[in-house]
């Protein structure tokens, strides 16, 4: 009886001890995506500028490692889109944040998000607002997004699968409406289902020149209240296919390279989203005249940037000719040699995942106005790219102009 005793004691004993090695692991997996989260917040969110300190905690007590799939939880917590499957991403944190702030939720709200995707955005507005009512035409994600809600318990948040473009007839009215996918203009059914006086934020354009638009609802009419460059995910089905506008993945280009073009009655460069520590300027004393645009900063580690998406196919365009005008001033590396002045050009598939990159620069020390050019290779894979330009964590000063991109035949 003693021997079985102690064999049950040592089983037990091993049992216990495994147990609290499970939790140790637990418990150390969570703080480690708490902090990467605070960080998150503190230096992307806060630091950029969200002022609302409800939205703020929103976004520290919303687990978006729980969003993405586990081959991209490592990325959680950076301020990036990641991809979800299906041809979708999840936006990226400042982006929720940004738009959660704009649309001022309040907690009587009754909100329409269209595009659920992986359900995040939904999961921030949760605990701001009343009730959630969210639609994604992509079944797949739907499920997902609906099982994970449920599993998170987030109670009043509710999952349609169905054309976002019609709204959602028998919940309305809407107090506000969040559209996180872009059309080429705003749906009149959703403009019918936001009661008078609501507030939508919507990005309009084309699919990769858009403007995200806050708009209320006076006298039946959508007013604009104000504009900001952005980039996001074309809607997926009919209305996307239906663009009166598209690019020509053939022949990708960049738009307003010269930064003469700007958002109405604002210093903001039409074409380019996520700007950052940056002005367009008048008397930058470029080579080509009129605007430049100027980076700015100090702080080693923070990012100064614009990004412009277009369209480019690898099976039809080979090599690209990228061309700009940089001025520097006192450019050093930030906090690591990957926090420098460069432009760089992301490249993406089909999946919106990553197949390569080509790299500009990096810039330093302190020089006059001069070109620089180079030839880059397109992955076959790529079917769209990001360009990013700036000091991107460096420090110092950067006057931009004429940027330009092409693709480069050399037997023409």
């Amino acid at each position: 009886m003693n021997k079985l005793l102690r064999r049950q004691s040592i089983v037990l004993g091993a049992a216990l001890a495994v147990a609290l090695t499970c939790q140790r692991g637990l418990g150390q997996a969570h703080d480690r995506f708490l902090q990467a989260r605070n960080r998150l917040v503190d230096k992307n969110i806060v630091g950029a500028g969200v002022k609302d300190p409800r939205v703020v905690d929103a976004i520290r007590n919303t687990p978006r490692h729980e969003f993405v799939p586990l081959n991209q939880r490592q990325y959680a917590y950076y301020d990036m889109a990641l991809p979800i499957g299906n041809g979708q991403t999840i936006s990226p944190p400042f982006i929720v944040a940004f738009m959660t702030e704009q649309l001022q939720p309040e907690l009587g709200d009754k909100v329409l998000e269209i595009g659920t995707g992986s359900g995040y955005q939904a999961a921030v507005l949760s605990g701001l607002v009343r009730e959630v009512d969210t639609i994604e035409i992509v079944a797949p994600l739907g499920q997902r997004a609906t099982a994970t809600l449920r599993r998170l318990g987030y109670d009043n948040v509710h999952v349609k699968i169905g054309d976002g473009y019609q709204g959602w007839p028998e919940k309305a009215p809407f107090d506000k409406i969040i559209v996180t996918c872009s059309p080429e203009q705003v749906p009149p059914a959703l403009v019918q289902q936001l009661r008078e006086g609501g507030r939508m934020i919507i990005p309009v354009g084309q699919r990769y020149q858009q403007n995200l638009c806050l708009m209320k609802k006076v006298n039946g009419k959508m007013e604009v209240e104000s504009m900001h460059p952005t980039l996001f995910v074309p809607m997926t089905g009919m209305a996307e296919q239906r663009r009166q506008q598209l690019p020509d993945p053939a022949h990708p280009t960049v738009h307003n390279g010269d930064f003469e073009e700007l958002i109405p009655d604002t210093d903001q460069a039409a074409g380019w989203h996520y700007q950052r520590q940056m002005e367009v300027v008048h008397d930058g004393g470029s080579p080509t005249g009129g605007n430049c645009m100027l980076f700015s900063n100090t702080q080693p580690g923070l990012v100064a940037q614009v990004l412009q998406g277009l369209a480019v196919d690898g099976r039809e365009v080979r090599q690209l000719s990228v061309r700009l005008d940089v001025r520097g001033e006192d450019l050093r590396p930030g906090q690591n040699l990957q926090q420098q002045a460069i432009l760089v050009l992301v490249f993406y598939d089909d999946r919106r995942a990553t197949v390569g990159e080509a790299v500009l620069g990096p810039w330093r020390g302190t020089f006059d106005w001069r070109t620089e050019s180079s030839i880059v290779a397109v992955p076959p894979k790529a079917r769209e790219a990001i360009m990013r330009v700036g000091l991107l964590g460096g420090t110092g000063k950067l006057w931009v102009d004429h940027i330009q991109l092409e693709r480069y035949e050399p037997n023409r």
